[in-house]
């Protein structure tokens, strides 16, 4: 397979994979200290930039006295590890979906896949739940995830770069035409080894594991123990609100539950994860690796760590106003993707007499009507819209934390924790939004670079049916804006 060149790269080639699978997991520790619940959201010192020092920060924020080796115990690293097995084990046990995926180049039939994420997500929150009604918020799960952040980010972070690495070294026995159905990812087999290291060199690498079997391990990575690990952080987060102040606020509570619907309305519909292009096109490498199991948790859980030190309570109205967002999101967003699948499915059903569509020289057709006539891809819009609602309940973000002997200013947002702590947003107002909106600035980036990266495929495959179709459907995901 020949090199591909300089322009084919994604993500600024060799030189930003290097700078993204080393940035982007000190920003997250970096979020973690500087956002905490020991000085405030920012730390103050960093308020303050010209008197800014290393003595400073390193007091207001939770920086281990082992210094960097205190970032990793080997203690949490084993119940981490011991999480995955479960999550192995309730892929194992318990009844599973079984689909096929799309055919592979090269082969007669395509791969099949086994999914149960959803029911398995039911079973850890049965256990948690238990536990909870049992313990209250003081839960060991709860108070685990709570006094062992960072070294669960670690580990999973160590995870990430180890199972990267596997299928990075084991992707060099792919062999032509193998019996196992093996295939090398077209983007991924540039010869350079960080860039390949990066992307992913093999499509969808599996592994016999014993007991449980074959497990396709970018499926299972997607969807099962980033995903539910997500849902609890949230809910550790919900428990250390609790604790800290004797109540859960309103925003805390409406985060919680649309982000949980989010996990496992996706898990609910898994089977859909083989046509995407994380599947079909992208291989497996630390892109994916870091983006399932490290990513998206500890970013995504981002707003629950912080309203679990700063409840916002936002009343009606404004719950009312982040609902009805979120409602709207999710409507475009299941709206226009229905309307896609059923026009693939049955283009000549009567729901679609009158909607314009180019008839392709492939044979296909594609719609240019309805939602698709709107824009080409107007579910992204719904996908990010129905994303911003967990951002929002943070509101104009920042706080600073007063011991339980300082003076408290005179403002009316003092919050007071149960160990005799006071948390007031004071300068720190504003600051904030820097860590609870960078999800949605994010999500928005990648919406963007995924219908580009998807534009490109498809002009390839219409050629000139997608000039026109771009000409007829000129807005990429909003309509009048981009």
């Amino acid at each position: 397979m020949a090199s591909p060149s300089r322009h084919d790269y994604q993500f600024g080639g060799p030189l930003g994979a290097l700078a993204l699978s080393t940035l982007l997991p000190l920003l997250l520790y970096l979020s973690f200290l500087t956002c905490n619940d020991k000085s405030g959201c920012p730390a103050p010192a960093l308020l303050d930039l010209h008197t800014l020092s290393w003595q400073k920060l390193r007091a207001q924020i939770p920086w281990h006295e082992d210094g960097i080796k205190g970032l990793a115990n080997w203690k949490v690293t084993c119940w981490v590890a011991a999480y995955y097995l479960f999550s192995l084990l309730l892929y194992r046990i318990l009844p599973a979906q079984k689909v096929h995926g799309t055919k592979l180049r090269g082969f007669e039939r395509p791969l099949e896949y086994r999914f149960n994420a959803f029911s398995a997500t039911v079973v850890q929150l049965f256990i948690v739940i238990i536990g909870t009604w049992l313990h209250g918020a003081n839960f060991t799960v709860w108070t685990f995830i709570d006094n062992n952040y960072v070294q669960i980010l670690t580990a999973n972070l160590i995870l990430a770069y180890a199972i990267a690495s596997f299928v990075y070294i084991r992707s060099f026995g792919v062999k032509p035409g193998n019996s196992k159905m093996r295939q090398l990812a077209q983007g991924g087999c540039t010869g350079n080894m960080i860039y390949d290291w990066f992307i992913g060199r093999e499509l969808n690498p599996r592994l016999t594991v014993p007991f449980i079997g074959e497990v396709d391990i970018k499926a299972a990575l997607m969807m099962r123990p980033g995903l539910t690990g997500w849902l609890l952080l949230d809910l550790a987060f919900l428990a250390k609100q609790y604790r800290l102040y004797g109540y859960v606020s309103d925003s805390i509570v409406f985060t919680t539950i649309i982000q949980s619907y989010y996990v496992l309305e996706g898990q609910y519909a898994e089977a859909g994860i083989v046509s995407m292009m994380d599947i079909t096109t992208d291989g497996l490498g630390f892109m994916l690796t870091f983006g399932d199991i490290v990513w998206v948790p500890f970013l995504y859980s981002t707003q629950c760590r912080y309203l679990s030190v700063y409840p916002v309570h936002l009343g009606w109205l404004r719950l009312a106003t982040v609902s009805i967002v979120f409602a709207l999101g999710l409507y475009i967003f299941r709206a226009s993707n229905a309307q896609k699948i059923a026009f693939r499915t049955n283009p000549d059903h009567p729901r679609f007499v009158g909607l314009p569509y180019i008839q392709t020289k492939k044979g296909t057709r594609l719609l240019v009507g309805g939602w698709w006539g709107m824009a080409r891809h107007i579910n992204y819009f719904g996908d990010w819209l129905q994303a911003i609602p967990f951002s929002l309940p943070t509101g104009l973000a920042g706080y600073v934390i007063l011991t339980a002997n300082s003076v408290v200013p005179n403002t009316t947002n003092a919050t007071h924790m149960t160990d005799g702590r006071v948390v007031v947003q004071g300068d720190a107002r504003g600051w904030g939004t820097i860590y609870t909106y960078l999800y949605v600035v994010y999500f928005a980036v990648l919406l963007i670079h995924r219908e580009r990266r998807d534009s490109a495929a498809c002009a390839e495959k219409y050629g000139e049916d997608w000039d026109e179709y771009k000409r007829t459907v000129p807005w990429r995901i909003l309509p009048g804006v981009y």
